[in-house]
């Protein structure tokens, strides 16, 4: 197995305090996805390329008080919980920094992450812990994928060090990490199954047939910005171009030469944005082809996707998530639920026919709209939807309103939920609290704060990432 990985330290820090660190042995993975040693002063040493297990030399980039940051130069012996990597982008994409470690390893130490944070951070008592549920796929699983255009690729280093004029730099990919005006140009990704590749790879060889301009971030200039890719579990297929400005005839040109070669594309999108950043959710979608929504589905609920909607990106793993919340609920039919942080509705109205009422409360007004629109088109009549921000909507009045909920669902983002949603919470006193998290530093956190009142009883995380470090945790809370 080869350990010549090539790997992309951030740019940009002085090197007064970079050292080299010779035959430190891999230990841990930590946070963000780094691996773990510990120096001879004592520091501990962040690695954004090892495995636990490895013995390796580091050049660092960091230096603190507590700890180094580095990356490994080399290696004098490889961890046995190596594999080799199937992507040849790997080690520059940054996009599956786990990729090179075997995917039980990857699950053992998920689910370390989440006990230690729970018992570090949380600092309350456990039951026993149920195993991590893993992904029956662990390659082209995601459902919705973004690249980026660029008139200036990355170059390899082969690429820099060869006589060889490169005069086509166009590219069509991912950010090089901590480059935001590097795009990485891919041949293939592992990550959304077919046609998605054929699809960026048609895109991208008919703009230069056409000559039209690859965007320059810096100059802000060019026409072509990003791609926007989802498929979907019905068999969807959504397909959304973001122009910086319109050329009609050129954009026509390339629309229609894509909607011919991939027939089965069922909603064919372009945004034109002529914005500083290439965030679409201000900006008006123009269907050209198809329809403007493709359709997902779960135990015979459809939900209507537009191109700002949010849905779990691994749809098969949503499924299971969703699973495991509604049981962790013991819901028998009669209960008023609470989905705090709700989205567009999607866990509200799985769980909404083993429950009496659901009432969903979510901040971002276009999500509520979609969680109505979809509640609707499955015929569900006892889910009640309410934009808000979460701190100041979910009050006492509320409750007054809606009636004491028997149990809260609560999936907040990653910062997890304000210190005004926890003491609410810690004021009505469910019975029960499903606690819903994408990061279980910020859940332990919560859970503390809750624990003056609630008992954790059951605790179980699901991999929604295979080859990624990031993990999504369930945990019950019952009232002591």
């Amino acid at each position: 197995m080869s350990a010549n990985y090539t790997i992309f330290a951030p740019m940009g820090r002085s090197k007064t305090n970079r050292v080299i660190l010779e035959n430190l042995e891999v230990i841990d993975a930590g946070a963000k996805g780094k691996a773990v040693a510990r120096a001879e002063d004592g520091r501990v040493v962040f690695i954004n390329n090892a495995v636990p297990g490895d013995v390796a030399t580091i050049q660092t980039t960091k230096k603190r008080k507590a700890y180094y940051e580095g990356s490994a130069i080399s290696f004098s012996k490889l961890s046995e919980r190596r594999v080799d990597p199937v992507c040849e982008h790997f080690g520059t994409c940054g996009g599956c920094k786990w990729q090179f470690m075997g995917y039980d390893h990857q699950l053992f130490f998920k689910q370390k992450e989440v006990e230690n944070n729970l018992i570090r951070i949380g600092k309350v008592e456990l039951p026993e812990i149920i195993p991590i549920l893993g992904s029956k796929e662990q390659y082209f699983y995601r459902n919705k994928m973004e690249f980026s255009f660029s008139d200036n690729k990355w170059l390899t280093l082969d690429q820099i060090k060869s006589d060889k004029i490169i005069e086509n730099r166009n590219a069509l990919g991912f950010h090089i990490p901590g480059m935001w005006d590097k795009i990485l140009d891919l041949k293939k990704c592992h990550l959304q199954r077919d046609p998605s590749n054929a699809i960026r790879d048609f895109i991208k060889m008919k703009a230069q047939e056409l000559d039209i301009a690859f965007f320059n971030t810096r100059a802000q200039q060019g026409v072509l910005r990003t791609l926007m890719i989802r498929t979907s579990s019905t068999g969807d297929l959504m397909v959304l171009l973001q122009l910086f400005k319109e050329d009609e005839v050129k954009r026509k040109e390339l629309l229609d030469a894509v909607a011919s070669e991939f027939p089965a594309i069922t909603s064919l999108l372009y945004v034109i944005n002529s914005k500083g950043n290439d965030t679409i959710y201000d900006q008006d979608v123009i269907c050209y082809h198809g329809s403007d929504h493709i359709f997902e589905e779960m135990e015979g609920l459809r939900f209507k996707i537009n191109a700002k909607s949010f849905y779990q990106t691994n749809s098969e793993q949503a499924h299971e998530l969703y699973k495991i919340t509604r049981d962790f609920a013991g819901l028998s039919g009669n209960e008023t639920v609470y989905d705090l942080y709700t989205g567009t509705g999607t866990i509200a109205q799985f769980v909404a026919k083993k429950a009496g009422k659901v009432i969903g409360v979510e901040s971002v007004p276009e999500a509520i709209d979609a969680a109505k629109e979809n509640a609707q088109l499955n015929g569900i009549d006892n889910v009640d939807f309410y934009v808000g921000d979460m701190k100041k909507v979910f009050n006492d009045t509320f409750t007054e309103t809606h009636g004491l909920p028997d149990v809260i669902i609560t999936d907040p983002p990653r910062d997890g939920m304000h210190g005004d949603v926890v003491a609410q919470l810690l004021r009505i006193a469910a019975p029960k609290i499903v606690y819903v998290s994408c990061n279980s530093a910020t859940q332990a956190r919560d859970l503390a704060l809750l624990d003056e009142m609630y008992k954790v009883t059951k605790v179980q995380a699901v991999d929604m990432f295979p080859q990624t470090h990031h993990v999504e945790n369930v945990v019950l809370l019952e009232k002591r």
